[in-house]
Protein backbone atom coordinates (compact mmCIF):
# COMPACT_ATOMS: atom_id res chain seq x y z
CA UNK A 1 0.00 0.00 0.00
CA UNK A 2 1.35 3.38 -0.99
CA UNK A 3 1.60 6.06 1.64
CA UNK A 4 -0.85 8.87 0.84
CA UNK A 5 1.59 11.76 1.39
CA UNK A 6 -0.28 14.15 -0.87
CA UNK A 7 -3.55 13.41 0.93
CA UNK A 8 -1.82 13.93 4.31
CA UNK A 9 -0.42 17.28 3.17
CA UNK A 10 -3.77 18.37 1.74
CA UNK A 11 -5.67 17.28 4.83
CA UNK A 12 -3.27 18.95 7.23
CA UNK A 13 -2.93 22.19 5.25
CA UNK A 14 -6.61 22.58 4.48
CA UNK A 15 -7.72 21.62 7.99
CA UNK A 16 -5.36 24.12 9.61
CA UNK A 17 -6.46 26.84 7.20
CA UNK A 18 -10.13 26.01 7.85
CA UNK A 19 -9.59 26.08 11.61
CA UNK A 20 -7.83 29.45 11.43
CA UNK A 21 -10.60 30.83 9.23
CA UNK A 22 -13.37 29.59 11.52
CA UNK A 23 -11.64 31.06 14.58
CA UNK A 24 -11.22 34.49 12.97
CA UNK A 25 -14.46 34.70 10.96
CA UNK A 26 -16.97 37.39 11.81
CA UNK A 27 -19.92 35.17 10.94
CA UNK A 28 -20.96 31.59 11.53
CA UNK A 29 -20.33 28.85 9.01
CA UNK A 30 -24.08 28.63 8.37
CA UNK A 31 -24.38 32.40 7.77
CA UNK A 32 -21.43 32.25 5.39
CA UNK A 33 -23.00 29.38 3.43
CA UNK A 34 -26.34 31.15 3.28
CA UNK A 35 -24.63 34.28 1.96
CA UNK A 36 -22.85 32.27 -0.73
CA UNK A 37 -26.14 30.77 -1.89
CA UNK A 38 -27.85 34.17 -2.09
CA UNK A 39 -26.08 35.14 -5.34
CA UNK A 40 -26.19 33.14 -8.58
CA UNK A 41 -22.45 33.41 -9.29
CA UNK A 42 -21.31 32.13 -5.90
CA UNK A 43 -24.20 29.64 -5.69
CA UNK A 44 -22.91 28.06 -8.92
CA UNK A 45 -19.53 27.43 -7.27
CA UNK A 46 -21.16 25.96 -4.15
CA UNK A 47 -23.40 23.70 -6.24
CA UNK A 48 -20.38 22.56 -8.24
CA UNK A 49 -18.47 21.76 -5.03
CA UNK A 50 -21.35 19.73 -3.65
CA UNK A 51 -21.75 17.80 -6.90
CA UNK A 52 -18.10 16.80 -6.51
CA UNK A 53 -18.76 15.98 -2.85
CA UNK A 54 -21.56 13.60 -3.85
CA UNK A 55 -19.23 11.94 -6.37
CA UNK A 56 -16.58 11.58 -3.65
CA UNK A 57 -19.14 9.97 -1.34
CA UNK A 58 -20.11 7.51 -4.09
CA UNK A 59 -16.42 6.69 -4.59
CA UNK A 60 -15.87 6.19 -0.83
CA UNK A 61 -18.93 3.94 -0.65
CA UNK A 62 -17.79 1.79 -3.58
CA UNK A 63 -14.24 1.60 -2.24
CA UNK A 64 -15.46 0.60 1.22
CA UNK A 65 -17.67 -2.11 -0.29
CA UNK A 66 -14.66 -3.52 -2.18
CA UNK A 67 -12.79 -3.59 1.13
CA UNK A 68 -15.67 -5.44 2.80
CA UNK A 69 -16.68 -2.54 5.06
CA UNK A 70 -20.23 -1.51 5.84
CA UNK A 71 -21.83 1.76 4.81
CA UNK A 72 -22.30 2.62 8.49
CA UNK A 73 -18.53 2.95 8.90
CA UNK A 74 -18.58 5.76 6.32
CA UNK A 75 -20.94 8.11 8.16
CA UNK A 76 -18.14 10.16 9.80
CA UNK A 77 -16.57 10.70 6.37
CA UNK A 78 -19.94 11.61 4.83
CA UNK A 79 -20.67 14.14 7.60
CA UNK A 80 -17.23 15.74 7.20
CA UNK A 81 -17.79 15.86 3.44
CA UNK A 82 -21.19 17.52 3.91
CA UNK A 83 -19.71 20.23 6.14
CA UNK A 84 -16.17 20.76 4.85
CA UNK A 85 -16.36 19.03 1.41
CA UNK A 86 -12.74 17.92 0.86
CA UNK A 87 -11.90 16.96 4.46
CA UNK A 88 -14.01 13.78 4.36
CA UNK A 89 -12.46 12.24 1.23
CA UNK A 90 -8.94 13.33 2.23
CA UNK A 91 -9.33 11.75 5.66
CA UNK A 92 -10.73 8.59 4.05
CA UNK A 93 -7.64 8.31 1.84
CA UNK A 94 -5.29 8.98 4.77
CA UNK A 95 -6.96 6.38 6.99
CA UNK A 96 -7.54 3.71 4.35
CA UNK A 97 -4.59 4.23 2.02
CA UNK A 98 -4.51 4.19 -1.75
CA UNK A 99 -5.70 1.07 -3.55
CA UNK A 100 -4.28 2.18 -6.93
CA UNK A 101 -1.22 -0.02 -6.81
Amino acid sequence: MQRPYIAWAGLLGFSLYTLATLLTAEQSLLAFGWELMSRPDTAQVVIDLYLMAVLACVWMYRDARKRGRSAVSLWPYFVLTAVFVSVGPLLYIVVNGDRNE
